[in-house]
């Protein structure tokens, strides 16, 4: 069986429910699964949870895959589905930093350096690019395939892949510089290609394999709950309406100085808001305005920074109900959509967005800080800042 490519162990599965098929499948990409959770909910319990809903979902869907899916490039996606939806069902959760997780293990000092800055944000760096490029990129240095195995697994010529693959890592590249790391294509290659997948706990495959071949049916309620979530961003997706892509706006954040982007203002209709996560703060702006849109209390109170629960919860007093007022109910119920027109860096860790509310012609400007690897609701500004 481990002379069989992928799609024919899937469709071995599907046919005949084929328990060493989908245990070899499990066994092929149990480390890249698990170390692209790890990257997004940043501990390990966490991430051996989504990596079981990601295979339970394999098992459920393996019947419909196309003949020509790449499995490596859909495991990766889905993974990142399910690991957001595990970030919203779990907001609450203190965010962790993500380098305590991430240890390097190459010999050269510059290579270690570099993934050390690397790490905490090459998932996010991973989601300014296109699902092709992901997949590409996740063949060539997440499972070190030779340029011919990713081309040939992509259909495409080698020539092709190269290039495609140049061009990815060049816009990691220009990612990471505009965010103070400064490091040529070869060195980043190389700390990603060396440090971007660990070993999955001892076991977890056994376990996984055990849950997902019953397709869920003695999975817990906590992971059920996580993959119908996924299953319904990857809905989303397919549909081409699912607003993490609006919430994935290329950002520049200076370490020294003072940066503004003047944006293309872009619409974000009313009728496409959903929970987006912190990651950016674009994201956390538009998971704010979906929970108080709503009316959902914990994820409103989740979008904020500890200074701005506590005044939340002092001005309404004791009754929960309150913590969303009636005005921001009244206005919320005008509004159509929003638009952010500007954006100022203030510091590594703050930024300022200039939002308009359609609907009630309002402007507003936000300020968001990260706390920890998340970004969060710190209020509005008093004076406007001095866009460049």
């Amino acid at each position: 069986m481990p002379e069989a490519n992928d799609m024919d162990l899937v469709r071995e599965f599907a046919r005949r429910d084929s328990e060493p098929a989908f245990t070899e499948l499990v066994h092929r990409h149990i480390n890249l699964v698990y170390s692209v959770a790890l990257r997004y909910v940043g501990n390990p319990e966490d991430a051996q949870d989504v990596a079981q809903a990601v295979f339970i979902i394999l098992a459920q869907k393996a019947a419909g895959l196309r003949e020509k899916t790449v499995l490596t490039g859909w495991l990766y996606e889905t993974t990142r589905f399910t690991a957001a939806r595990l970030l919203r069902t779990r907001a609450r959760r203190q965010a962790r930093e993500q380098e305590a997780y991430m240890q390097s293990t190459l010999d050269a000092a510059e290579t270690d350096g570099a993934w050390r800055q690397l790490a905490p944000l090459l998932e996010d760096a991973m989601t300014r690019l296109t699902e092709k490029e992901r997949t590409l990129l996740a063949l060539r240095f997440y499972e070190n395939k030779t340029g011919a195995e990713a081309a040939a697994a992509l259909g495409i010529r080698e020539a092709a892949a190269h290039k495609r693959a140049a061009r990815a890592v060049e816009k990691l590249r220009a990612f990471f510089a505009r965010r103070g790391i400064g490091i040529s294509a070869g060195v980043l290659i190389g700390a990603v290609s060396a440090n971007s997948v660990q070993a999955a706990p001892v076991g977890l495959a056994k376990t996984i394999s055990v849950v997902a071949i019953t397709k869920g049916a003695a999975a817990s309620a906590s992971t059920l709950t996580i993959i119908k979530g996924a299953l319904k961003i990857m809905a989303w997706t397919k549909a081409k309406t699912i607003v993490l892509t609006s919430a994935a706006v290329i950002m520049a954040v200076s370490t020294a100085t003072t940066l503004v982007i003047q944006h293309r203002p872009s619409h974000v209709p009313r009728s496409s808001w959903v929970f987006a996560g912190y990651a950016t703060p674009e994201a956390a702006f538009q998971s704010a305005t979906w929970a108080v849109g709503r009316g959902d209390t914990q994820t409103w109170l989740a979008s904020l920074t500890a200074a701005m629960q506590v005044e939340v919860r002092r001005r309404a007093g004791s009754n929960d109900d309150k913590i969303i007022s009636d005005d921001d109910k009244r206005d919320f119920a005008q509004i159509t959509g929003y638009r952010i027109v500007k954006r100022e860096a203030i510091s590594k860790n703050e930024v300022w967005l200039e939002a308009n509310a359609e609907g009630l012609n309002q402007t507003t400007t936000v300020i968001f800080q990260r706390i920890g690897g998340e970004w969060k609701y710190a209020g509005n500004a008093k004076t406007q800042p001095s866009w460049k």
